[in-house]
């Protein structure tokens, strides 16, 4: 059951066309992820879904109900751009956020404390936002997202500003709301995260869709065709591979793209004859390689759905 239907949304800005007819289901329960090069509509999209900004052709439905104030009450949004006031204090203004969203104070402070000490921020109720560094903002405006307990999340670059250590615990977070029932659906440049988290992508370009799926079906359908060499020894020999692309490079580690008639027994027999191999695995592309070679080699006109 789709809980999120953007049907053939088109947005434009003066002369600049934002968004071409863009479509896709995000079903209920599920993580879902938008993908994209800058400037590629990401951000226009959820913010038509959230109601921000209307679109000029289409429409977006939500649980039902065409996008407008009632669909509003039941996401927690996670802007690309934070918005907290700088010099109000955290805990007053994650009590009014939470208010604004229709909760009691009572049940606004309890909610509130749980993420505040889940988050490790009691000790900032007190601060004023500016006094915080980049990444403790960030939980901040993320605890004010999903205080009010929403139905669908929706998170725009939401790692952004965080280290690895913080980066961890928000993926935990995120996969925790997901097994509670909820609906996420986030945009993002890290691939890594996505391949770990998502059950279904939409890969945009120039404000089109040009690959969208399950993350397992769209892998699966690329095939085999990545090799993952670790060496010891003169990497000079990859200068000479031809019909294949090398994605991930270093002294002992190369990632390599088979194309043309390549096979990966032609880059084993290669390496062995130049190099000490230590491993060797031929799989599928990575995400990465994925979004590389969709964006490259298709055109924005151009939709696959896997």
């Amino acid at each position: 059951m789709s809980i999120i239907s953007v049907q053939s949304v088109s947005k434009q800005f003066g002369k600049f066309k934002a968004v071409d007819k863009v479509s896709f289901e995000v079903e209920k329960g599920r993580i879902y992820g938008i993908l994209g090069p800058n400037g590629a509509g990401k951000t226009t999209t959820i913010r038509m879904i959230n109601y921000i900004t209307v679109p000029d052709s289409g429409r977006v439905i939500i649980n039902e109900y065409p996008a407008g104030p009632e669909s509003q009450r039941m996401i927690g949004y996670l802007p690309e751009e934070r918005g907290l006031y700088k010099k109000m204090k955290v805990g007053e203004q994650l009590i009014y956020l939470a208010r604004l969203k229709g909760m009691t104070d009572s049940d606004a402070r309890k909610s509130l404390n749980y993420w505040l000490e889940r988050f490790s921020a009691t000790d900032w109720i007190k601060k004023e936002l500016g006094e915080l560094s980049k990444g403790q903002q960030q939980k901040i405006q993320f605890i004010s997202t999903i205080a009010h307990d929403p139905e669908i999340c929706i998170f725009d670059e939401p790692f952004s500003g965080l280290d690895p250590i913080n980066s961890e615990l928000l993926r935990e977070v995120i996969i925790e709301l997901n097994k509670n029932g909820k609906t996420i659906l986030f945009a993002t440049h890290r691939m890594e995260q996505v391949e770990q988290m998502c059950d279904d992508i939409c890969l945009f370009n120039k404000g089109t869709v040009i690959l969208q799926g399950a993350l397992s079906e769209i892998k699966r359908s690329f095939g085999k065709n990545t090799v993952k060499l670790e060496f010891s020894g003169d990497n000079r020999f990859l200068d000479e591979l031809t019909d294949v692309r090398i994605n991930n490079r270093s002294s002992n580690f190369a990632e390599i793209r088979l194309l043309g008639d390549v096979n990966e027994q032609d880059i084993l027999m290669k390496a062995v004859e130049n190099v000490k191999v230590t491993h060797f695995e031929f799989v599928q592309p990575s995400l990465n390689e994925i979004f590389i070679s969709t964006v490259n080699t298709h055109s924005a006109s151009t939709t696959i759905t896997v």
